[in-house]
C-alpha cells in the first residue's frame, strides 16, 4: 500500500518556487539536489518553468498520475490545491502548511474539512503541520529547510518517525557527524489522515529497514498502537521517545501539535509489555537505534570490557554493573585458561581481568587477538571495546577488527576524543558497527541491545 510513497515515480511540488525564500523553493531544490530519478513536477500559475522543469498552472493540468504530491502553500490556499489532487487521484498528499488545529478551533474545522474531502477516495494525506519526508533509498527528499543549512543523511537501516518536524530536522543534521544513514523519515504532523501506525507498517514491511524509532507528544489510537507494536517490534526492534512526563510537558506538548498526551504511567507499561526500548532524548533515541539495527542482541547478561586506557574500563564497569543502571548487567568472568591466552597479548603488568586492559602499550594486533578470545568464550554474551587512537599503537588498522568480531559476538564501540577518535567513529559507521563518542553512551547502548535481547527470550522469539 505504501510502496507508492517511498518508492514514488512522479512527485509534483504545489507552490513551487524561484524566490529562495519560500518553501516551494527549498523542497524543489532539495530533491533536485538529491539526484531524485523520477519525474519532477513543478505547480505555479506564475512561471512557465521553474528550475529547468516545465512548470504546470494547477495540479489538474499534470499531463499524467501523480505518486506524491508537495502543498507548499498556506493553510487556505492548501485546501484548494487538496481538492485539486483528490480530483486528479494523487495517491499522496504531504501538507505542510502550519494553522490547522495546534492554532485552536479554527485550525481544528479546517482538519475536519481535510478529513471530510479525502474520504472515500484513494488520496492519503501526511501533515499537515509537517517538514516533510525522506527516502534516501529512493532519493527523495522533500524537506523544507535547505540543504546548505543542514545535513541530510544518506541511505541507512535505522528508519525515523516523527511528530514534530523541526526535532526530526535537528536529530537527522546531527546524527550526519560521523555518517549514519537512515531508510527513511516521515514527518506525520497533525496526522488529519496518515498515522504513526501507518507508518510503522509502512517500516515494518520495507527490507532495507531493520529498526524503527518515534518521537511523540500523543497516541493517535491506544489500541491499534498497542497491537502494531506487538507485532512489528519481534522482528524490527523499535525504540519511542514520548513527551508527556509531566502535566506541564504534556501541555507543551497538546500546543505544539494540537494533540492531547496520554497518561504516561499507562505508556510505559504499554512499552514494557511488547519489549519496547524507551529512549528519554533524542540522543538515546537514534544511538539506540542504531544499535538494535547493527546487532543482534546478546545471548545474556555477561559483557566483556576491553580497553587500553584502565580508567575508561573502571567507567565502564561502574555504568554497566550499578544497580539503579545496570538493568541486570554484569560483568563477565573469564575462565583461568582464557586469562592465560590473553596473557600472551598484553605487558605482565596488564589486566587480563575483565575489564582486559591492555594498557597504553596495546598495539592493534593485540587488540585483535584479544577480541578473538573474547568472541570465542562461552562466558561471554557482549562486549564492549574501546578503540582509543591517543594511545599510541591504536589506529585507523582497529576498524576491521571490530568489524569481524561484531560478526562474532554482540559488540558496543567507544572512541572518546576529537583529532583522531572522529575517523574512528566515521569508519566504524561505514562497516555498520554500533560506536560512540563517550562511555555512557556506549553502556546504554549495550543496554539497550540487552533489553531487547531479554524481552526475545521472554517471548521466546528466535532471532
Amino acid at each position: 500500500m505504501f510502496e507508492t510513497l517511498y518508492d514514488a515515480k512522479s512527485i509534483a511540488i504545489v507552490g513551487a518556487s524561484l524566490d529562495r525564500q519560500k518553501i516551494g523553493n527549498a523542497v524543489m531544490e532539495n530533491l533536485v539536489k538529491e539526484g531524485y530519478g523520477g519525474r519532477i513536477l513543478p505547480v505555479n500559475p506564475s512561471h512557465d518553468e521553474i528550475m529547468g522543469f516545465k512548470c504546470f498552472k494547477s495540479v489538474e493540468e499534470l499531463p499524467q498520475e501523480v505518486d506524491l504530491a508537495i502543498i507548499a502553500l498556506p493553510a487556505r490556499a492548501a485546501m484548494n490545491a487538496l481538492d485539486q489532487c483528490v480530483r486528479k487521484s494523487v495517491r499522496f498528499v504531504v501538507l505542510i502548511a502550519g494553522g490547522f488545529s495546534e492554532t485552536g478551533d479554527e485550525g481544528r474545522e479546517l482538519e475536519l474539512q481535510i478529513r471530510n474531502r479525502i474520504a472515500g477516495t484513494d488520496t492519503r494525506v501526511i501533515g499537515p503541520n509537517t517538514v516533510g519526508v525522506l527516502f534516501p533509498p529512493s532519493r527523495i527528499n522533500t524537506a523544507l529547510t535547505p540543504w546548505e543549512r543542514i545535513f541530510y543523511p544518506g541511505k541507512g537501516e535505522v528508519a525515523f518517525i516523527s511528530q514534530s518536524g523541526a526535532l526530526g530536522l535537528l536529530v537527522m543534521d546531527s546524527i550526519t557527524e560521523f555518517g549514519m544513514g537512515i531508510s527513511g523519515f516521515v514527518n506525520i504532523g497533525n496526522r488529519v489522515d496518515i498515522s504513526e501506525i501507518d507508518m510503522l507498517e509502512l517500516f515494518y514491511s520495507d527490507s532495507t529497514t531493520r529498526s524503527i524509532v518515534l518521537y511523540l507528544e500523543s497516541i493517535s489510537d491506544g489500541q491499534k498502537f498497542f497491537d502494531t507494536l506487538k507485532k512489528v517490534n519481534p522482528v524490527k526492534p523499535v525504540v519511542v521517545l514520548k513527551t508527556g512526563r509531566s502535566d506541564e510537558s504534556s501541555r507543551a506538548a497538546s500546543f505544539h501539535t494540537g494533540a492531547m498526551a496520554s497518561d504516561d504511567r499507562v505508556f510505559d507499561g504499554v512499552l514494557r509489555q511488547v519489549g519496547v526500548i524507551r529512549a528519554y532524548d533524542e540522543t538515546e533515541l537514534l544511538d539506540y537505534g542504531k544499535v538494535l539495527a547493527y546487532q543482534k542482541p546478546p545471548a545474556g547478561n555477561r559483557i566483556a570490557v576491553v580497553t587500553t586506557a584502565g580508567g575508561v574500563g573502571v567507567v565502564t564497569t561502574d555504568a554497566l554493573t550499578f544497580s539503579a543502571n545496570g538493568d541486570g548487567m554484569r560483568m563477565a568472568t573469564l575462565s583461568e585458561e582464557e586469562k592465560n591466552e590473553l596473557r600472551k597479548y598484553v605487558l605482565p603488568f596488564a589486566s587480563v581481568n575483565n575489564p582486559v586492559d591492555l594498557t597504553a602499550d596495546g598495539s592493534g594486533e593485540a587488540y585483535e587477538s584479544i577480541l578473538n578470545i573474547l568472541a570465542r568464550s562461552e562466558n561471554v554474551d557482549g562486549i564492549i571495546a574501546y578503540a582509543l587512537p591517543q594511545t599510541p599503537k591504536i589506529d585507523m588498522g582497529i576498524v576491521p577488527s571490530l568489524a569481524n568480531t561484531s560478526k562474532l559476538k554482540p559488540l558496543v564501540v567507544g572512541s572518546i576524543g576529537n583529532k583522531l577518535a572522529k575517523p574512528i567513529l566515521s569508519k566504524l559507521e561505514e562497516s555498520r558497527v554500533p560506536a560512540y563518542p563517550s562511555i555512557e553512551r556506549a553502556v546504554k547502548a549495550m543496554r539497550a541491545l540487552n533489553r531487547y535481547g531479554e524481552y526475545l527470550r521472554r517471548e521466546q522469539v528466535a532471532n
